[in-house]
């Protein structure tokens, strides 16, 4: 008999909105993750503290493991300490850095992982990657997308702006990734997995169209919930690719060569325009320019700190991060000069 359809790996709990972080307990005994709150919950500086002490009375069995994230370093640790004791499961609490460090220890010893977001700067809240830094470089490593996520608002708002600006880079710059992967497949053949790409750019679509900003709730949902389908996306096809193009190709590059050149959602976000530029899409070009200019995201080499020399060396180094991936930069393969015309051509565009 055919396969007529296939399994698709999702989170069993999705929980965006105000008050989110109280309905922690009840998710973790209803998707039967841990009936008695025989959890490990990590927290990171910050905001986490303060979600780890609302938490406690509903998780009386809880351990409050505190790390300090974004290392491979503190994954490892992290996984050892976690190796001492049964945990169902563990609770990662924070932001990016301190939800991959979950992740990574928590796959590393095979616990189902709980994604609790005090932010919204990255796909990292549902995605089944971990980026963590390691002997001065920063690496991507494929773990267990996390078993539940919640998203609680309140705690967002609070948050710096930067942050929540900076997601909304990453959200957009998968229309770009998506584009990228569709020019793979016309010009050598690659193929595309049409359920992962919709997700993805669809997720990409609902911001890019949304009307409202950081302060208003509906947007932020949105956000939310297109970071999480990318997540997702990932997740279906087995690999990044839905999620990273030549925007993320120029992001490995600028963080080897210009480390404290913007987050890595205002990099992928000038990355993603870009690209478009570079692909001749004039009116997808001019939508998503005018996006990163309304929520105030860096849409120019010098909005980043460099000069457009700089850029063009930053641009003639991206293909080379991600060797087995096609883009449009690598379509294009551009001379150094060459390089610095577009990158001219370019500046003047968004400035028109």
């Amino acid at each position: 008999m055919p396969l007529l359809t296939r399994m698709v790996a999702a989170p069993l709990a999705i929980d965006i909105r105000r008050g989110a972080v109280a309905n922690l307990g009840k998710i973790l005994a209803d998707q039967r993750i841990s009936a008695g709150g025989d959890v490990a919950v990590v927290v990171g500086p910050g905001q986490g503290e303060r979600i780890a002490d609302l938490i406690r009375p509903a998780l009386g069995n809880a351990t409050v493991c505190r790390v300090e994230g974004g290392t491979l370093d503190s994954a490892l640790a992290l996984g050892s300490a976690l190796s001492e004791k049964q945990y169902d499961a563990v609770v990662g609490v924070g932001g990016g850095k301190t939800l991959d460090t979950a992740k990574y220890a928590a796959s590393r010893y095979a616990l189902p992982m709980v994604s609790v977001a005090t932010s919204l700067a990255h796909d990292g809240i549902a995605s089944p990657v971990a980026t963590l830094d390691h002997e001065g470089g920063r690496y991507s490593y494929g773990v267990t997308m996390p078993m539940a996520v919640i998203v609680d608002l309140d705690f967002v708002v609070r948050g710096p702006s930067r942050q929540t600006r900076s997601g909304i880079g990453d959200a957009v710059s998968n229309a770009n990734s998506v584009a990228d992967w569709e020019l793979a497949h016309s010009a050598r053949g690659e193929p595309v997995d049409g359920l992962a790409a919709a997700l993805s750019r669809n997720g990409a679509e609902a911001v890019l169209n949304h009307p409202g900003g950081i302060d208003d709730d509906d947007f932020l949902t949105t956000l939310a919930e297109a970071l999480t389908l990318g997540g997702i996306a990932m997740a279906v096809c087995g690999s990044s690719r839905p999620c990273s193009g030549g925007c993320h190709e120029i992001s490995h590059a600028l963080d080897g060569m210009h480390r404290d050149a913007g987050t890595h959602g205002e990099q992928v976000g000038m990355g993603a325009l870009l690209c478009t530029y570079l692909r001749g899409e004039e009116d997808r070009f001019r939508q998503l320019s005018d996006c990163l200019a309304r929520h105030g995201l860096p849409r120019l080499p010098a909005d980043l700190g460099l000069s457009e020399e700089q850029f063009a060396e930053v641009l003639l180094a991206a293909p080379a991060t991600r060797p087995d991936r096609y883009t449009v930069l690598e379509h294009l393969s551009l001379s150094l000069q060459e390089a610095r015309e577009r990158i001219k051509e370019y500046v003047d565009a968004v400035g028109g």
